[in-house]
C-alpha cells in the first residue's frame, strides 16, 4: 500500500480531493431529502449505454449501442404501461452521443430515486457469457478493471473531458482509489435492487448468472440516488449475441428487469407504510420503547427461497436473524448496538460472505442505515 501512495503524485492527491469532496456534498444533500421523503418511488430513470460516436462494445454483426437501446425501450414501455403514476425518463430514445457527466445530470434534476443504466458486456474470450449487474465500488480483479476503463473510457470522447472530470484518467488504476473512499448512502438499495435483477435474470429470462459486483463507474458515483449498470450479455459471445439481437431476447431481458423493478418498488413502498403506521402510533412506542430500539446487523444473503437458521450456511455465526421483504428473504448475522462495531464485525463476516453489508434495524424492520444514524444521534442531542 506504501508503495502505491508512494506513486500518487499532487495532481492525483487533488482529483482524489476534489472527487472526494464532491461526492459527499451530493450525497449528503440527498441523504437530507431521503430522511424527510416517504420512500414513494416516483421517477426512475432508463440510462441506455453509448450511442453516436460511441459503440460500445462490439460483436460479430452488432453494437452495443443498438441492443441496449432496443431494450431500454422496451423497459421503458412495460413501465409506463404498468405504473401509471410512475414517470419514467430516459436519457438517450435514439442513437446520439450523450456524455457521462449528462447522463448523471439528466438523473439529479429529474430528483429520480432509482438509475437504471443498460449496457451489454465485451471480453477477449469468446466463450464468456452471462449477465450480471454492477454497482458503484471498488473492484477487484484484473477482469473487473478492465470493465471499469472500458465503461468509464467514454469520457475521453467528451470535449474537455480532463477539467471536467477532474483529471481522471479511466486506464490508471491510481484514479480507482477515490472509489475504495467512498461509502455509497444508497448502498442498501441499489444491492438489493441489483439482487433483484439478476434473479429474474435466473429464474425468469433463463440467463447464467454471474452476480453483483463492485465497480468503480463515474456514471453511478455522479448520480444522487440508487443506481445499477445491468450487463445484459456478452456481444463478443456468438451465440448470445444472436440472443441479444433477437425480439424475444430482448423482451425477456426488459420483462426482467421491469419485474425486479416491481418488486423492488414494493419492497421500499411498503416500507414506507410501516413507518407511516409507525408515526400514527406515538403513544404505543412511548409505553413500549424496546420495541423501536434500533441495532445493526450484517446481511449476508438474499434468498427467493426460505432458509432454515440452523443451516449448514451460517455456520459460526450467532444471532441469525431473518427479514421477509416482498417476495425475498433476507439473512443477517450478528448483532451491534454501535455502528463503529458492527462496521469491525462486518471486515470478519467478509472473510466467508464477500459481498456482506451493514444494515440497520428498527423493531422487527430494516430501515436505512443513515435514518438509523441520523434517529441515534438526534435523540444523543437532545438527551444533552
Amino acid at each position: 500500500m506504501l508503495k502505491l501512495i508512494n506513486h500518487i503524485n499532487i495532481r492525483h492527491i487533488s482529483l482524489f480531493i476534489s472527487l472526494l469532496l464532491l461526492f459527499f456534498v451530493k450525497r449528503i444533500s440527498a441523504n437530507d431529502e431521503n430522511i424527510t421523503g416517504d420512500n414513494k418511488i416516483r421517477t426512475v430513470i432508463i440510462d441506455p449505454g453509448h450511442g453516436g460516436k460511441d459503440p460500445g462494445a462490439t460483436g460479430k454483426f452488432s453494437y452495443e449501442k443498438d441492443i441496449v437501446l432496443a431494450i431500454g425501450l422496451k423497459l421503458g414501455n412495460y413501465l409506463e404501461k404498468n405504473f401509471h403514476d410512475l414517470k419514467v425518463v430516459y436519457t438517450r430514445k435514439t442513437d446520439e452521443f450523450i456524455p457521462l457527466y449528462r447522463r448523471a445530470e439528466i438523473a439529479n434534476e429529474h430528483n429520480a430515486d432509482l438509475f437504471i443504466s443498460i449496457h451489454a458486456n465485451g471480453w477477449s474470450d469468446p466463450k464468456s457469457f452471462g449477465t450480471e449487474t454492477l454497482i458503484l465500488g471498488l473492484h477487484r480483479a484484473d477482469e473487473n478493471f478492465e470493465v471499469a476503463k472500458r465503461e468509464n473510457s467514454v469520457i475521453l470522447l467528451e470535449e474537455n473531458y480532463a477539467s471536467r472530470y477532474e483529471n481522471f484518467d479511466p486506464n490508471s488504476l491510481e484514479s480507482y482509489i477515490i472509489f475504495s473512499l467512498m461509502q455509497n448512502v444508497y448502498d442498501y438499495q441499489s444491492i438489493s435492487f441489483a439482487g433483484m435483477v439478476q434473479n429474474q435474470f435466473r429464474e425468469r429470462a433463463m440467463r447464467q448468472d454471474r452476480g453483483v459486483r463492485r465497480q468503480g463507474l463515474l456514471v453511478l458515483a455522479q448520480t444522487s440516488m440508487p443506481g445499477v449498470l445491468i450487463e445484459t450479455g456478452f456481444i463478443t459471445n456468438i451465440e448470445e449475441e444472436k440472443y441479444l439481437n433477437s425480439e424475444e431476447g430482448q423482451d425477456y431481458l426488459a420483462s426482467a428487469i421491469y419485474r425486479a423493478f416491481r418488486d423492488y418498488k414494493n419492497e421500499i413502498e411498503s416500507r414506507s407504510t410501516n413507518m407511516v403506521s409507525s408515526d400514527n402510533n406515538q403513544s404505543e412506542k412511548t409505553h413500549n420503547p424496546a420495541s423501536e430500539n434500533i441495532y445493526f446487523k450484517v446481511q449476508v444473503v438474499v434468498s427467493s427461497e426460505a432458509i432454515v437458521p440452523g443451516s449448514e450456511i451460517f455456520k459460526n455465526f450467532n444471532d441469525v436473524e431473518e427479514f421477509r421483504q416482498g417476495t425475498f428473504y433476507k439473512y443477517a448475522v450478528g448483532r451491534k448496538d454501535k455502528y463503529d462495531e458492527i462496521v469491525e464485525y462486518c471486515r470478519q463476516v467478509k472473510e466467508t460472505f464477500p459481498d456482506a453489508f451493514v444494515i440497520a434495524v428498527k423493531g422487527k424492520s430494516i430501515i436505512p442505515v443513515p435514518d438509523a444514524l441520523n434517529e441515534i444521534y438526534s435523540s444523543q442531542s437532545s438527551n444533552k
